[in-house]
C-alpha cells in the first residue's frame, strides 16, 4: 500500500518522538544511575526512584490528559495543543543534562515525560484525520516500525558520544549534554512537515466557552462508554496488558543495572530491540490485511506473558539479549493494533477526548506496572520478584480483551 504525503508525514513524528523514548530506554537511566551512585543510593532504591518517577509523570498526564483532548476536539485547538506539548517535551530533553543532582534531574525528567505523553493523546487523535478506517492497520504499524528504526540514528550518535566522547576529547557531562541537545533537535525536525500541513477534519464547533463547554462533552462521553461496554471493556483490557508493555519499556535499562549487567551490553541489546521491532512491526502490518485485529492483539498478549515469565528468572547477561529480541518481535505490533482497533471503534468527531481516555489506561496505566515492581523490588531486596507482577498483568488484559472483542462483533 503506497503512502500519501500526509500519512507519510504523520508517521515521522513517530520517528522524531521515538528518540526520545530510545533515550529514556537506554542513556538517561544509566547517567541517572551514575548520579545516584554519587549520592550513595543503592541499586534497589536506585530502581524504586526510577520508577515512582516515571509513574509520577504518566499519573498526571492521565489526570489531565481526557480535558486536553476533549478541549483538542473543539476546532481549530488541536494542532497548537500538539505543538506545545511536543515543545515541553523537547525542550525538557534538551536540558537534562543541566542538573548534577538526582533529584532535580527527576524533576526534569518528569516534565520532559509529561510533554512527550501529552503529545501522544493529540498525536494518537490525529489518525481518523489523516487515513482511512481501512488504512488505520497499515499506517498506525507503520508509524511504529519506521519510528523504531529512525530512532536507531539518533541514538547510534548519542552512543558514540557517550561511549567514546573521552577519546574525542569530550568530558562526560558534555558527552550527556550533546545526546540530549542531538534528541531534541531531531524531535523538532521531524515534526514540523506534520506542523506544516495537518488539517484538522474531524471537530466541534467552537462554543462561546470552549474550555466550559469542553468539561460537559467530556462528562457526556464518560456516561456514553459506561454504555457501551465493547468500548468500556476494551479500555479496562488495554490498561492491564499496555501496562505491562510500558513497564518493560520503562524499566528494562534500570532492571539489568540493578541486576549489575554490563552497561554497554545494555544499550547494545536494546538497540537490537529496535532493529527487529523495526521488520516485525510491518509484518504484522501485512498480516492484518490477512486476519482481524482482534486476532494478531491476542497473539501479541499471549507472546508477552511468556516474556513476562522468562524475564523472572533473568540472571545472565546473555538472557538480557535474548529478551531484547523477544521484545522486539511483538513491541511494536501490539502498540500499533491496540491504537488503530480503538480508533476503529469510536466516533471520529470526539477522537481528541477518547484518544484522552485511551490515555488514562494506556501510559496512566503504567503507574501501577511501575510503582508495583518498585515497591515489591524493595520490599523483598531482589529486583527479579518486581518482575513476576507483570504476567498477572498480561493474563487479565487477555481475558478482558477476548470479552471486549466478542461484544464488538
Amino acid at each position: 500500500m503506497k503512502l500519501n504525503k500526509l500519512e507519510k508525514y504523520w508517521i515521522l513524528y513517530d520517528v522524531g518522538n521515538s528518540a526520545f523514548v530510545l533515550l529514556v530506554a537506554t542513556i538517561i537511566p544509566i547517567y541517572f544511575n551514575t548520579l545516584a551512585e554519587n549520592a550513595g543510593i543503592s541499586p534497589v532504591d536506585y530502581l524504586a526512584f526510577w520508577g515512582y518517577a516515571a509513574s509520577a509523570a504518566t499519573v498526571i498526564v492521565a489526570l489531565i490528559g481526557p480535558v486536553l483532548g476533549t478541549v483538542a476536539d473543539t476546532q481549530g485547538f488541536k494542532k497548537p495543543l500538539f505543538a506545545a506539548s511536543m515543545a515541553v517535551g523537547a525542550i525538557g530533553c534538551a536540558v537534562l543534562s543541566v542538573p548534577r543532582s538526582w533529584f532535580l534531574f527527576l524533576i526534569v525528567f518528569v516534565i520532559a515525560r509529561i510533554g512527550y505523553n501529552a503529545s501522544l493523546i493529540f498525536y494518537d487523535s490525529m489518525l481518523v484525520d489523516i487515513t482511512t478506517t481501512e488504512r488505520m492497520d497499515t499506517v498506525s504499524s507503520h508509524g511504529y516500525a519506521w519510528g523504531y528504526l529512525g530512532s536507531c540514528i539518533p541514538f547510534i550518535l548519542s552512543l558514540v558520544l557517550v561511549l567514546f566522547g573521552g577519546q574525542l576529547g569530550l568530558s562526560t557531562h558534555m558527552a550527556m549534554t550533546l545526546a540530549f541537545l542531538l534528541n531534541a533537535a531531531w524531535w523538532l525536525a521531524a515534526t514540523l512537515p506534520l506542523l506544516k500541513t495537518y488539517r484538522q477534519e474531524n471537530f466541534v464547533r467552537l462554543p462561546d466557552r470552549p474550555v466550559r463547554s469542553s468539561f460537559t462533552r467530556l462528562a457526556a462521553t464518560l456516561k456514553d462508554i459506561r454504555q457501551q461496554k465493547h468500548i468500556f471493556l476494551f479500555l479496562l483490557a488495554f490498561f492491564f496488558f499496555i501496562d505491562g508493555v510500558y513497564t518493560i519499556i520503562d524499566m528494562a535499562t534500570a532492571y539489568g543495572s540493578s541486576l549489575g549487567f554490563d552497561t554497554q551490553g545494555l544499550l547494545l541489546a536494546l538497540l537490537v530491540t529496535q532493529l527487529v521491532a523495526f521488520p516485525c512491526a510491518l509484518v504484522f502490518s501485512a498480516l492484518s490485511k490477512r486476519y482481524e485485529t482482534s486476532r494478531l492483539l491476542r497473539i501479541c498478549i499471549v507472546a508477552y506473558i511468556g516474556i513476562a515469565l522468562f524475564a523472572i528468572q533473568l540472571d545472565k547477561q546473555w538472557e538480557f539479549w535474548l529478551l531484547a529480541v523477544l521484545v522486539g518481535m511483538f513491541q511494536g505490533a501490539i502498540q500499533a493494533l491496540s491504537r488503530s482497533y480503538f480508533a476503529k471503534i469510536i466516533p471520529s468527531e470526539k477522537s481528541g477526548e477518547y484518544f484522552g481516555i485511551y490515555d488514562i489506561f494506556g501510559k496512566g496505566a503504567s503507574f501501577m506496572g511501575a510503582t508495583l515492581v518498585g515497591i515489591i523490588a524493595q520490599a523483598t531486596g531482589i529486583p527479579n520478584a518486581g518482575v513476576a507482577v507483570l504476567a498477572v498483568l498480561f493474563v487479565i488484559g487477555f481475558i478482558i480483551f477476548c470479552k471486549a472483542d466478542k461484544l464488538n462483533r
